[in-house]
Parts: C-alpha cells; structure tokens; sequence
C-alpha cells in the first residue's frame, strides 16, 4: 500500500514522522472551580490544535506526572519512573507503529520540569529527535490563577457556581499555592506568584485565556516546522 502522505491539510508530508504527545497532571486538586486533570486537559488541548493545523500525527496524552517533593497538592510518581516507565515505553510504541522519527513534547504541567534530566538518554536509546516544549507553564501564572481559569473557561471546565469558594486558601490551599508554606519558602517564583493572587484576587479573562492558548499553539507549530528544517 502506497500511502499518500501529501493529502489532506498538512503543511509537509514529511510532518507524518512528527508526533505530538502532552504530558500533563490528571490527579491534581486546581479548587473549587477547576477539575483534577486541568492541565492534563490544557495540554491535550494544544497539542490536538497544534497537530491539527500542521498534520503532524496526534498521539495523545502520557498517563501520568511527576512533581516536586516540596509541593503536595496531587498525586504524582517519581521522575525516573515517569520517564523510564512511563515515557519511553509510549514513544518507541510510536516509533515502531507509526514511523515516528520526531517527537514534540506538550507540556501543561510545571512539576514535569524535572524529565528534562532523562531526555538525552531517550534520545539515545531510541534514535529519535524530542523537543520539549514548556510555553504554556511558562505564561500561565500561578497554579489554579487567573490564566488556568481563563483558558479552562475557554475549553468548558470551569464551574462557574464554584468561583466564590474558589479563593478560600484555607479549603484550597493550592490555589495560587497561597498556603503551601514550604514551597513558598523553597521556591521564590512559587512565593511571588503567591503573593499576586493575595493581593489582586483571581478572576475570568475570556480574552487573555485566548490569548495564551494561541500564543502556546503558535509557539508548539514553531516546534514542528523546526524540526521539519
């Protein structure tokens, strides 16, 4: 059977050897007003829209996370597993079956970072190029914030009924990560973050969720044309 790689809206044939895959958090407390698996929701979000605009092969969403120690507000696995176990096993499944030579990385979770650390051993062990893209952690804002809550608007997994409580930091205290102490004392960008949503509140901004859902996606297809060069 000849396939015919050209067909359909792709922006190269040769982006059916690219496959997107999010890694996210599903069991992860985001308040009241957001679910469990926001950014495991977030990711796959961005990486179907980014695959759908430039043909490269969707392939879904890993199925677990990992996170620091300091910060308890999930659960979550080691990082060595995640990336051993978990990661490495679900991309040479896609090389093997798809003829995935490429990978991009969607990241929506920022206790992930750490898999950064086993990537180059990936690389090797399976001879395929990967890139990691963080850009939505980056932009987003604190945990369970302003942005999680625009962008989860945006896709419909906000309760809106929930936002009054959604800012009670004593039920909820990984909103904004306002009472997670150690982590605030840890992490200096955790305790800014913090700090913002003590002072200026958290709120629904339909058109800056747009905006960093897009921004995310134009920065995830710059991924895949680079990596088409």
């Amino acid at each position: 059977m000849k396939l015919r790689y050209s067909s359909g809206n792709v922006i190269s044939p040769k982006v059916h050897e690219i496959g997107v895959l999010a890694v996210g958090s599903h069991l992860e407390n985001h308040g009241a007003a957001l679910p469990i698996d926001t950014d495991s929701k977030i990711a796959a979000h961005l990486a179907l829209q980014s695959s759908l605009r430039s043909g490269a092969k969707f392939l879904g969403i890993l199925y677990a996370a990992t996170e620091y120690d300091y910060i308890k507000h999930g659960i979550h696995i080691d990082a060595e597993e995640l990336a051993k176990k978990r990661l490495l096993p679900t991309l040479k499944t896609a090389k093997k079956c798809l003829n995935i030579k490429k990978i991009v990385l969607v990241n929506g979770h920022g206790g992930n970072i750490p898999l950064l650390n086993y990537l180059e051993d990936i690389k090797k062990e399976l001879e395929l190029e990967i890139v990691f893209n963080n850009k939505i952690v980056e932009i987003e804002g604190p945990h369970a914030g302003t942005g999680e809550l625009s962008m989860g608007s945006i896709l419909g997994i906000v309760d809106e009924s929930k936002l009054e409580k959604h800012c009670n930091f004593e039920n909820y205290p990984e909103v904004g990560m306002v009472g997670f102490k150690e982590a605030r004392s840890i992490d200096e960008g955790i305790n800014k973050g913090a700090e913002t949503v003590e002072t200026e509140g958290i709120c629904i901004d339909l058109e800056l969720g747009n905006e960093m859902l897009e921004v995310a996606i134009d920065d995830i297809m710059r991924d895949i044309k680079g990596l088409l060069d």
